[in-house]
């Protein structure tokens, strides 16, 4: 789409522009500190042992004190899943520090999908309604192929096919020893009919709507449009953005969503319509979901033995 520009066009495109680009940079930044709470998490659940196979066998230890078997009896008393509180002047054990930090990155998560899914996609369409940008700019036409169930039913065969594709190519990276954190699916996998029906019509419908308006619709569409610039240059850059802001999911992970990015973003461009990736996105989501924790699947482990 061609627009004419006039100075206050030009500036309601920077004003646009700026506001995305803050928006991603929050975004990534956002995901950094939740991939480093969570590596924080994954040390302090690690923490040293003391007994176990490895222990040196000829290790003394002293012997019970009045003051380790109040512990002991306290211990004793508390209810499964409770540790009391206890002064015994020294630091939190390992394994209560991390009871600590898991319970923090779980809040952590949904935060991300409250904050940067919901707020932030908010100040998008609040800065496109704000400076004029059009629809069309963003993937958005009223027809059939862009809106209606011609997108949706192209945009399912997309994200299955593209989900057909991702758990080869773990399979693959795996093999060259190119590792992958799935703590991301398992802090939020359902574990009852109610969680399954939040994630599958609430978080994971949200988290694509806003990932595409952000990374598809806003770097690629708005952006080419507004300045004239690629937008094969720009699928580019933003698919980068996107695998980085999966950081969460360890080298293999922002390596295979950066490259399915720009598959998102190719099929974008070529359809121009953001509800297509939009459902395609979700397909992928919610199929990573019910076959990993719905059904007990794991595409590695059944297909790459063969």
């Amino acid at each position: 789409m061609s627009v004419r520009r006039t100075p206050h066009t030009v500036t309601q495109w920077v004003i646009f522009a700026a506001v995305t680009l803050l928006v991603t940079a929050l975004v990534l930044v956002f995901a950094r500190q939740t991939a480093a709470l969570a590596a924080e998490s994954d040390v302090s659940a690690d923490g040293p042992e003391v007994d176990g196979p490895d222990a040196d066998p000829d290790t003394e230890f002293p012997e019970e004190t009045p003051e380790s078997e109040l512990l002991d009896d306290a211990l004793d008393t508390a209810s499964p899943g409770e540790i009391p509180a206890t002064d015994t002047g020294g630091k939190p054990t390992p394994s209560r520090q991390s009871l600590d930090l898991s319970e923090l990155s779980k809040r952590e998560l949904f935060a991300n999908v409250a904050l940067t899914q919901g707020v932030f996609g908010g100040v998008l369409v609040a800065a496109a309604w704000w400076t004029g940008v059009p629809a069309s700019a963003l993937g958005i036409e009223w027809t059939a192929a862009s809106v209606g169930l011609e997108a949706v039913a192209f945009g399912a065969g997309v994200g299955v096919a593209l989900y057909v594709a991702n758990a080869a190519a773990a399979i693959g990276l795996e093999r060259i020893g190119v590792g992958f954190d799935e703590l991301l699916r398992e802090l939020l996998a359902p574990d009852s009919a109610r969680e399954w029906a939040v994630l599958l019509l609430f978080v994971l419908p949200t988290v694509a709507l806003f990932e595409e308006l952000l990374f598809r619709a806003a770097l690629i569409g708005a952006l080419s449009t507004g300045f004239g610039v690629s937008p094969w240059l720009l699928a580019v850059l933003s698919s980068v953005a996107f695998g980085l802001g999966h950081g969460l999911q360890g080298p293999g992970g922002i390596l295979v969503t950066g490259v399915l990015g720009f598959v998102l973003a190719a099929v974008f461009i070529l359809t121009g319509s953001l509800l297509v990736v939009v459902v395609a996105h979700y397909v992928i989501n919610a199929a990573e979901f019910v076959v990993h924790e719905g059904l007990g699947i794991d595409p590695r482990e059944t297909l790459g033995s063969k």
